[in-house]
C-alpha cells in the first residue's frame, strides 16, 4: 500500500512540475508533418504525456516501444514527456538511414549529455566533433588488423580456455552463470590488449561500473532524476567515484609502460606470449598520442572498455539463452563444427584425434568465414536481443525527415532497436521467430562430405540489410569500430562451448534485462553444465 502512494505522490509531482515548466517556458515550435500534428503513440494522457511510460522498468519499455512500432509501422510519432524538449519516436530506415548521414546535425546533445556526463566524461559516447575524431583514430588504431590477428590467434584461445576448464570443473557442483563466464572472457581480453592490466567480471570496479551504468540509465526515465538523487544518490556517487579512480589508474599504469618501454633495449622473441604482451595496452597508449589531458584520456579509456567488454559478453549471453530453447539450432552448430574437423589438414585431424576431449579443440579455426551458419546465429541474436536496446538524439538545427517531419532545433529523437529489429515491415512475417537461416545463402562447396565429385551444398554468412534496417553496429560515421572483434569472439566462443558442454537451463520464466545503458540480462542466466561425450 505504501509503494501505491509513494507511486501516485510521484505521478502527481510530475503533473505539477509540467505545469510548471508549460508556464515557465512558454510556447514551443511544433513538430509537424505535412502541417499537421503528429498522431500520438498509445496511452498518451493529458499534461504528463508519455511520462509514466517511461517510469517503467527498462524491460516493460522496451515492450512499449515494440508495441508502438506494431501499431505505426514505419509513421514517426510524437513523443512528449515533461520537463523535456519535444521529441519523436521513429521507427522508419529511411529516417534512420538520414540520421546516419548527418551525424553532425543529430548529436548526443545536452540532453544525453547532462545525464551521462558523470560515468563517461569526454569519452567517446559523449563527444563531438574534433575530440570525437581523435577517439574514434585511436580505436582504429587500437583495433587494426595485426591487433585482432593476435586477439585470435593469441589471447582469446587461451582466456577461452581457461573458462573452458572453469566450465569443466564445475560439473556437479551446482550452477554456473554463464552471463559471469561470458563477461570474464571479455573482461580479460580488454584488460589485457586495451590497457595491459589484469581484470575481472567480479572485480570492484566491474561492479560499481555495472551499478553506475543502471543509476545512469534510469536518469532517462525519470524527469526528476537530478533531485531524487540528492536523497538516494548516496551508492551512485560512490560507485562513479571508483570507476573514475580506476580510470585514473589505467593512466597512471600506461604512462609508467610507456616510460618502462623507453628504458628497455634488446631484443625481443616471437613467443605467442611475446606477441600479446608487444601489443598489450596499445589502445591507451595510442589514446596518450592523441590526447594531451589524462583527465580526458581516462574518460576514453572507460568509454571503450564498456563498449569492449559488456557488448559481446551480453551478446553471447542472449545467444545461449536462445540455444537452449532451440536444440535443432545447437544441433546444426555442432554439424559445423564437425565439417571444420573434416577438412583439417591431416596432421590437424591427428592432433585433435590425440587430445580427443573437445575442449582441447584449437578454437582458431572457427573464424566468421569458416563457420557461417554460428555467425548468422549470433546476429539472429543480435537482432532480437540488441545490446543496446535504443538510442537518443537530438538536433542541433531546425530539419525535416525524409518523411516529411519537420523537427525544431534541440527536438529529442528516439529510435527502439528492440523494436525495429521486429518490424514485419522489414523482417517479415517471421520476425518474431529465431531463425538464423534469414542470414544465409547456400552456395555449392568443392567437395561433398561423403566424398562425391557434384559438389556440396553450403551456407555462406550474408547479412542482406543495410545498416538502417540493421542498426546494431550503428551506421554512418559513427559506425561501430568493434564489429569485427566482436564477431571474431563469437566464432571462437560459441563453436566451442556448444561443442564441448549442454547446458540445463535453472532459471524459471523468462529471462528479462535489468536497467542499465547496455543489455545485461537481470540475475545472469543460471544454468547445470554436462560434458559431452565425442
Amino acid at each position: 500500500m505504501g509503494l501505491v502512494v509513494e507511486y501516485g505522490n510521484y505521478i502527481l509531482a510530475v503533473a505539477v512540475l509540467a505545469l510548471l515548466v508549460r508556464v515557465v517556458s512558454g510556447p514551443r515550435r511544433a513538430i509537424s508533418r505535412d502541417g499537421k500534428p503528429l498522431r500520438n503513440p498509445p496511452d498518451t494522457l493529458p499534461l504528463v504525456g508519455n511520462g509514466i511510460k517511461f517510469l517503467q522498468s527498462r524491460w516493460e519499455l522496451l515492450g512499449w516501444f515494440d508495441k508502438c512500432q506494431r501499431q505505426f509501422g514505419y509513421e514517426t510519432v510524437a513523443l512528449s514527456v515533461p520537463t523535456l524538449p519535444p521529441g519523436v519516436l521513429i521507427h522508419s530506415p529511411q529516417n534512420l538511414d538520414f540520421v546516419f548521414k548527418n551525424e553532425g546535425l543529430f548529436t548526443k546533445g545536452e540532453f544525453v549529455k547532462r545525464r551521462s556526463w558523470d560515468l563517461f566524461g569526454n569519452g567517446i559516447i559523449n563527444a563531438d566533433g574534433d575530440f570525437w575524431k581523435l577517439q574514434r583514430k585511436a580505436g582504429a588504431a587500437f583495433l587494426n588488423t595485426a591487433n585482432l590477428r593476435v586477439l585470435t590467434d593469441v589471447a582469446l584461445p587461451q582466456y577461452l580456455s581457461e573458462s573452458v576448464e572453469d566450465l569443466k570443473s564445475s560439473i556437479g557442483k551446482g550452477t554456473v552463470d554463464l552471463q559471469h563466464v561470458f563477461h570474464e572472457i571479455t573482461t580479460k581480453l580488454m584488460g589485457k590488449m586495451a590497457y595491459n592490466m589484469e581484470m575481472h567480471a567480479d572485480d570492484e570496479f566491474s561492479q560499481s561500473f555495472d551499478f553506475a551504468s543502471g543509476a545512469t540509465a534510469e536518469r532517462f526515465q525519470n524527469p526528476l532524476w537530478n533531485i531524487t538523487e540528492r536523497v538516494t544518490g548516496a551508492k551512485l556517487r560512490k560507485s562513479i567515484s571508483i570507476v573514475k579512480e580506476f580510470g585514473r589508474r589505467i593512466v597512471a599504469r600506461a604512462v609508467q609502460d610507456r616510460n618502462d618501454q623507453q628504458t628497455k633495449h634488446g631484443t625481443t622473441t616471437s613467443s605467442p606470449d611475446n606477441k600479446l604482451d608487444q601489443i598489450s595496452g596499445s589502445l591507451i597508449q595510442s589514446l596518450l598520442d592523441a590526447i594531451s589531458d589524462k583527465e580526458m584520456v581516462a574518460d576514453a579509456a572507460l568509454t571503450y572498455l564498456s563498449a569492449g567488454r559488456d557488448t559481446t559478453g551480453q551478446a553471447l549471453t542472449w545467444t545461449f539463452y536462445l540455444l537452449m530453447q532451440h536444440p535443432s539450432v545447437v544441433s546444426k552448430i555442432r554439424l559445423e563444427v564437425e565439417h571444420v574437423l573434416l577438412h583439417l589438414s591431416q596432421q590437424e585431424e591427428e592432433e585433435v584425434e590425440e587430445k580427443g576431449k573437445a575442449q582441447k579443440l584449437n578454437s582458431t579455426l572457427f573464424t566468421p568465414t569458416s563457420v557461417p551458419y554460428t555467425t548468422a546465429v549470433f546476429h539472429e541474436a543480435l537482432r532480437l536481443y540488441p545490446p543496446i536496446p535504443f538510442e537518443i538524439r537530438q538536433c542541433q538545427a531546425d530539419t525535416t525527415l525524409p518523411d516529411g517531419t519537420f523537427l525544431p532545433r534541440h527536438s529529442v529523437l528516439v529510435w527502439c532497436l528492440w523494436a525495429m529489429q521486429r518490424s514485419r515491415l522489414t523482417w517479415g512475417a517471421d520476425a518474431d521467430a529465431f531463425r538464423p537461416e534469414r542470414f544465409l545463402l547456400e552456395n555449392h562447396g568443392e567437395k561433398q562430405l561423403g566424398g562425391e565429385n557434384d559438389g556440396e551444398k553450403r551456407n555462406k554468412f550474408v547479412l542482406g540489410k543495410s545498416a538502417a534496417e540493421f542498426p546494431v553496429f550503428y551506421g554512418g560515421a559513427r559506425a561501430c569500430l568493434g564489429r569485427k572483434m566482436a564477431e571474431a569472439i563469437a566464432a571462437q566462443v560459441i563453436p566451442t562451448v556448444v561443442w564441448g558442454f549442454d547446458f540445463e537451463g535453472a532459471w524459471e520464466g523468462t529471462r528479462r534485462s535489468r536497467t542499465s545503458l547496455t543489455l545485461p540480462m537481470e540475475g545472469g542466466l543460471p544454468v547445470r553444465v554436462r560434458e559431452r561425450a565425442v
